[in-house]
């Protein structure tokens, strides 16, 4: 079973005014609209059958896919066709929750990236080659609207998807401003799409430039591991955890982890503990087993433990972070988490004859319940130590928060130097 972040929902507000000026002028044939109702219909299938709470939060469902089957009746383009389906799966403002559209046949790189700092949008990374460098837009830089929407917590995972998925731009105008210039400046940055050839998947399109391998560094007696994912298998997490058994203390970096498996979650979090720790419950339309991690005994690891989490750590990474707050077993420190913590299954679908269109849906079949009886869904973890990059850092490349953690285990090392440890855009 995954807990696996959403892969970016949209917002409504967003679409609806940015659809008249990217969507393409596109002919609708019978096979459009008969496709998409066959997709509006799966979904309805699996969203009945399986969301996690039997009353759909009280939604009319039948009364909500009926008025989106009369609007695919009468939409021009096949943006609105997808974005009709994808709204009656966003309005039930669940994490897990999405439509997956057939993925396109092109590749687009906006040639920059944004995360939320706080509770600020700031730039932070550039593509070199790219036009949003040739028009100056920098690290660091704060963004105050993306076409004219101000990014925030609440919205940012759901713009992603707007622009990875539903609607891909082939320009984005920002509003940013770099700092200590008082004046914001307006950026109208090309996209670089590459039609035709293999398909894409949406989600690859996203991660190009995240690199999902670990990356390790030993510095005297500590192993930082920077841990990308929990989609991994036991043996993964027993060889690396081996590894850091021969060190006296531990920085996992969960920093970009936006999750994966619960198998993964418990074998990881079993490592630390000489009892067995209920990680979570799980809360489903039916009785679901809790997480639990059964302790490696004599092997678990006893040294001094450090979790660094940001606000892209989600759905995992938060569960794991926060099992080593409740049960008091190492310090979490960075910036407070996405809050983005159910666990969801994918139903995949496909509709046509010859010429055929694979989708699919993911559905949330749980919410979790941490032992202290809170849900982390749309809260997050709050660090035990908030620190957060500035601006100056992300343009100098400078991790601050890395920096700290090892002083904490009593290794100094500047930002600079905790800056290049490891490669670039392995978390942004």
């Amino acid at each position: 079973m995954k807990l696996n972040v959403r892969p970016f929902l949209a917002v409504l507000l967003v679409i609806c005014a940015c659809a008249a000026r990217h969507a393409h002028a596109q002919g609708l044939d019978r096979f459009d609209r008969d496709s998409a109702l066959s997709m509006l219909s799966a979904a309805k299938d699996d969203l009945k059958k399986n969301y996690f709470d039997p009353s759909l939060h009280g939604i009319d469902v039948e009364t909500r896919f009926k008025d989106a089957e009369a609007r695919l009746k009468e939409a021009t383009t096949r943006d609105q066709l997808i974005i009709t389906i994808a709204q009656t799966m966003l309005d039930f403002n669940d994490s897990h929750t999405y439509f997956v559209p057939p993925s396109r046949a092109a590749e687009v790189e906006y040639g920059w990236k944004m995360q939320m700092v706080g509770d600020k949008a700031l730039v932070t990374d550039i593509t070199s080659g790219s036009d949003a460098e040739a028009k100056g837009l920098k690290r660091g830089d704060l963004i105050l609207s993306v076409d004219g929407h101000p990014p925030s917590r609440d919205n940012m995972w759901k713009m992603f998807y707007r622009y990875y998925s539903l609607m891909p731009a082939s320009s984005i105008r920002l509003v940013v401003q770099t700092s200590g210039d008082p004046k914001a400046r307006q950026l109208d940055l090309a996209a670089k799409i590459t039609r035709g050839g293999k398909v894409v998947p949406w989600w690859l399109l996203y991660r190009k430039g995240r690199n999902q391998k670990d990356w390790t560094q030993e510095l005297g007696e500590v192993f930082i591991w920077q841990m990308s994912t929990f989609e991994y298998d036991n043996e993964h997490i027993d060889i690396a955890m081996g590894r850091a058994s021969k060190f006296k203390s531990l920085i996992i970096d969960l920093r970009g982890n936006s999750g994966g498996y619960t198998d993964a979650l418990a074998r990881l979090t079993s490592h630390f503990f000489d009892h067995d720790v209920k990680v979570a419950d799980m809360k489903g339309r039916k009785e679901l087993k809790p997480i639990l991690a059964k302790t490696r005994g004599a092997n678990i690891y006893k040294g001094q433990l450090v979790v660094l989490i940001d606000s892209d750590s989600a759905s995992a990474a938060e569960v794991f972070a926060r099992t080593i707050q409740l049960e008091k077993r190492g310090t979490v420190i960075g910036d407070r988490s996405q809050g983005a913590v159910m666990a969801s299954r994918y139903y995949d679908h496909q509709t046509g004859v010859g010429n055929v269109l694979y989708f699919g849906n993911s559905v949330t079949i749980a919410d979790l319940i941490m032992p202290d009886g809170q849900s982390l869904e749309k809260t997050g973890v709050t660090p035990d130590e908030t620190l957060l990059p500035t601006p100056e850092d992300l343009a100098a490349q400078r991790d601050p928060v890395l920096s700290r953690a090892a002083k904490i285990v009593g290794v100094e090392m500047d930002p600079v130097k905790a800056g290049s440890l490891f490669p670039k855009d392995t978390r942004k």
